[in-house]
């Protein structure tokens, strides 16, 4: 028989034996779980059970690709003093195992599932954190996470219901002790042919079958929900809507969307509005007091042509709301929209969810809350909203749900499309000429960036008077009469086939001042209530602790000269005003100070006397312009070839030694194993800290596309490859040295010297690892005793300074030789002139291309790419960049002369004799 059939045919048995292992396993440990909970009790008026007749493999049951879900609190983790928790979100996770069963009842089918439930809060034991150059280091213990029910029951396809019972096992944080819980699951799916708003929902919930509320097993009911998409919707509400007069306020000039344009600027993305209440002492909410930002979240997909689509609106109290598995039912509606050409609205109708707890089966309450949407076509710094809109009721007065117009404004435009059309009038630009001073522009003055290019985007560091720090960033808005575009310059992984039209602009398109608009968010850092940070701003920050400014003003790209006039919002709740006594100025580098910084101010026009008056705000802002992203491409590329040319010379150096060796049998017990050593984990660390891009197939190619085409690949394979030629190498050498070492007859002598020189290598190595150490430790204590600043308080990384010294050791690989040649005062040419001076020079030139590096490219560098003479490697400065090379051509001569004159050359002469006595041969009488 054919081997490899044979082969084949046991793996494919072996396959067959394992699913059908592990599928008994699980029906068996199903069926455990679930047998001891009585189905009748708990889902016999749900789903009566039925008798299974014959298995089926049709898959039955839709899959639930969210699950929302609030209650359970028993089951989440509560936190402990006693532990460091981590905060991943909670979720709920429905899997329908593959065996359906018939049953005598026509389409009601016995079925089993998992319930995974998630927990928010994971604790942590033992968290170490290393930071270093190349990154940080987390070394962690977590405990179980997620708790498994395994469930039991019947899905009927005629009432879409699935019940289920089973039971989890899990263990009690404090005691550790293992806790059984039973439970019990309730489904009502949406309705499979044309859902309308009423049927288009997955409600249910999941309760515990102990009644005993002090049951270790016993948990909170949860309720379910799940708003599954579908392509055959029935806009059954919102369509009568369309036509209706609505009355609202003036938005003035609104802009026209057609109908392929839809999908593109609304119907694919959340958009997360404000609400402004119109009366003073009016809730902002149609929910009372909770909830200040409404945010819409689109279910279906939206194809083209599409002018509809269903949603779920959320009152939130967060403007942007992240994926935390926070939900609750009575904040959050669902509805249906569509686009109204005639009026240039969008329409909306949202209904109230109805927790299934009480109403299984009816998910979907109230339908009596309207909303519109409209994109006005003129911007200014005082109205800056891309979206407008209203909320309503559009029930009687005086009925208890009744609720007066709310107004629904995005100022930051998140989630609003790419949208044509919207114009932005400069409202403000005779106060801009009163407050600023327009500066003279030299002859022969440096080229700074344009307004429309890539470089007018910052992230920026902001610093109060008190010197802390806080975290922002500005995105132009309107350059002129064009909508600033932020594809100018664009830095991507990416395939060698994309074409990307990148503009590095190196000369103004307006010589003269342009008008300029701005947005600005400034985020105190975490360690720092905002509040603390400058109390008057609190004012101005919105509940995820931001605070907005938008401005406009003037940019003059003969002087990289940026200054504009500047409005806050003002919140006290309900009502905002704005603070329009802003300055804001900034002063960009031209592009031949290769980088730099962009610098500038944020302070307040008002009196100090005024209650609106703050302190001036200091911004830093690394400048990264096209230009010199383009010169760092081209260094980059350099590095990787100096590395490549590097290596391949190291290779031919320890081979031409190789040869000196097996050419001169009694060189060997002459070269120091120690200094071997050091070269061979001088090549054996990089290929340890890259072995899975050698064998794992990790090829990290770093690709950066500009208009021109440009592209590094910095293909990290190669490199390792040839540095894993040189460590092979190094490895024969040791051997061969190491080999005759032991056989040579001069043993004693040889190994005597090897230890002493060993020895006293390393305790030179110790003495600079504890002078690195105590470097270390008096740096940090001067930097923590003279910052104010949390952020200020940068603390040196030990490791980082110790990999810098391990560099250091490596430059001067030839001390343990120089030392071995002293104690054994030989003049045997024990090393060929081509290693160690070839050696020696491969390790010069990284100092020498360092100073070449920091006089011709930028301090602010993309991402900190080093691949050849990499800063966190060695110590590189133009101080040590002198020191190491001077220190490593005096090892070079010294073992130059050595080898010519006699080890103990450089020894004074009365230190001499011995190694004359030594010459003397004995005579045998």
């Amino acid at each position: 028989m054919n081997p490899s059939a044979t082969m084949l045919s046991a793996c494919f048995y072996f396959f067959l034996f394992a699913s059908f292992f592990i599928n008994s396993t699980y029906s068996a440990s199903s069926s455990s779980s679930s047998e001891h909970i009585s189905y009748n009790d708990h889902c016999s008026s749900i789903l009566p059970q039925s008798k299974p007749t014959a298995p089926t493999h049709f898959h039955l049951i839709p899959d639930l690709p969210e699950i929302h879900f609030t209650g359970g609190d028993r089951l989440l983790r509560r936190k402990s003093a006693n532990y460091t928790y981590a905060y991943y979100g909670k979720s709920l996770n429905l899997r329908i195992v593959s065996d359906y069963y018939d049953t005598e009842d026509t389409g009601t089918y016995q079925v089993q599932g998992i319930v995974s439930i998630r927990r928010p809060y994971t604790y942590e034991e033992g968290v170490r954190r290393n930071y270093t150059y190349g990154g940080t280091y987390h070394r962690r213990s977590r405990a179980r996470a997620s708790i498994k029910f395994l469930m039991k029951g019947f899905w009927s396809e005629n009432s879409r219901k699935l019940c289920m019972v089973g039971s989890a096992s899990y263990a009690d944080d404090s005691t550790g002790k293992m806790i059984n819980s039973d439970a019990v699951l309730k489904l009502k799916y949406a309705s499979k042919n044309n859902p309308t708003v009423y049927t288009s929902i997955v409600s249910g919930t999941l309760e515990s079958t102990i009644s005993e509320e002090n049951d270790a097993g016993y948990f909170d009911s949860i309720s379910i929900f799940s708003f599954p998409p579908t392509s055959r919707y029935n806009y059954s509400i919102v369509s009568k809507e369309i036509g209706k007069p609505i009355s609202s306020s003036d938005y003035g000039q609104l802009l026209e969307l057609e109908p392929n344009q839809f999908c593109a600027v609304i119907g694919w993305r959340s958009i997360s509005m404000e609400l402004t209440c119109r009366e003073e002492h009016q809730y902002c909410s149609p929910f009372g007091s909770s909830g200040r930002f409404l945010q819409l979240t689109p279910i279906d997909h939206c194809f083209e042509g599409d002018t509809k689509f269903r949603f779920t609106a959320r009152f939130l109290n967060i403007s942007y709301e992240y994926d935390d598995g926070s939900f609750s039912p009575h904040s959050t509606l669902i509805g249906e929209a569509a686009w109204d050409d005639k009026k240039n609205v969008l329409l909306g109708v949202a209904c109230r969810l109805l927790d299934p707890l009480n109403h299984f089966g009816d998910a979907v309450g109230d339908c009596s809350m309207r909303l519109s949407l409209r994109y006005p076509s003129i911007l200014t710094l005082k109205n800056d909203s891309k979206i407008v809109g209203e909320i309503w009721s559009s029930k009687a007065v005086n009925d208890s749900e009744f609720f007066k117009k709310i107004d629904l404004v995005s100022s930051d435009g998140n989630g609003v499309g790419p949208y044509p059309g919207p114009k932005y009038e400069f409202t403000e630009m005779d106060r801009v000429r009163k407050s600023c001073e327009r500066k003279a522009v030299k002859k022969k003055g440096g080229i700074y960036p344009d307004g429309l290019s890539y470089n007018m985007r910052l992230d920026m560091s902001i610093k109060n008077m008190k010197g802390d720090l806080a975290w922002g960033y500005a995105t132009p808005i309107f350059v002129g009469n064009d909508s600033y575009q932020s594809n100018d310059m664009v830095f991507a992984t990416m395939s060698p086939s994309s074409s990307i039209v990148a503009e590095a602009i190196l000369q103004p398109v307006n010589i003269s001042p342009v008008n300029i608009s701005y947005r600005i968010s400034i985020n105190p850092v975490h360690q720092l209530n905002s509040s603390s940070w400058i109390p008057v701003l609190n004012m101005s920050t919105n509940l995820n602790h931001q605070v907005e400014l938008t401005a406009e003003g003037v940019y003059t790209s003969e002087t990289g000269d940026l200054c504009m006039v500047g409005c806050r919002k003002l919140v006290n709740n309900p009502t905002i005003s704005s603070d329009c006594e802003i300055l804001v100025k900034l002063q960009f580098p031209p592009f031949d100070a290769r980088g730099g910084l962009v610098t500038g101010t944020i302070k307040s026009t008002r009196a100090k006397t005024d209650s609106l008056h703050f302190d001036e705000l200091f911004i830093q802002s690394a400048a990264y312009y096209a230009v010199v992203a383009e010169e760092s491409i081209w260094r980059m590329d350099l590095e990787i070839t100096m590395v490549l040319v590097s290596n391949t010379l190291a290779c031919i150096f320890i081979g031409l030694q190789i040869f000196h060796v097996k050419r001169n049998p009694e060189v060997p017990s002459f070269v120091s194993i120690a200094m071997l050593l050091i070269l061979s984990v001088g090549h054996m660390i990089p290929l340890m800290l890259n072995f899975e891009a050698v064998f794992l197939g990790n090829h990290s190619k770093q690709n950066l596309v500009l208009s021109n085409g440009g592209k590094v690949e910095g293909n990290e394979v190669t490199v390792r490859v040839i540095t894993m030629v040189a460590f092979l190498l190094q490895i024969r050498l040791l051997q061969l040295v190491w080999n005759a070492k032991h056989s040579d007859a001069s043993e004693a002598r040889g190994w005597n010297g090897e230890k002493k020189a060993g020895v006293f290598s390393l305790v030179l190595y110790i003495l600079g690892g504890v002078a690195t150490f105590l470097l270390n430790w008096t740096r940090n204590g001067y930097v923590h005793q003279g910052s104010s600043s949390n952020m200020d308080r940068f603390t040196y990384s030990l490791w980082g300074d110790l990999r810098s010294y391990a560099g250091l050791i490596l430059d001067g690989f030839l001390l343990p030789q120089m030392v071995l040649n002293v104690l054994v005062g030989s003049a045997e040419r024990a090393l060929s002139h081509w290693f160690y001076m070839g050696t020696s020079a491969v390790r010069l030139v990284p100092h020498a291309y360092n100073q070449y590096r920091m006089h011709n490219y930028p301090k602010y560098d993309l991402n900190a790419t080093y691949y050849y003479a990499n800063p966190a490697a060695d110590f590189y400065s133009t101080a040590w960049d002198i020191i190491i090379p001077c220190g490593v051509l005096a090892l070079a001569v010294v073992v130059f002369f050595q080898q010519r004159h006699g080890g103990r050359c450089i020894l004074p002469k009365r230190l001499r004799g011995l190694e004359m006595y030594e010459k003397v041969p004995a005579v045998e009488i």
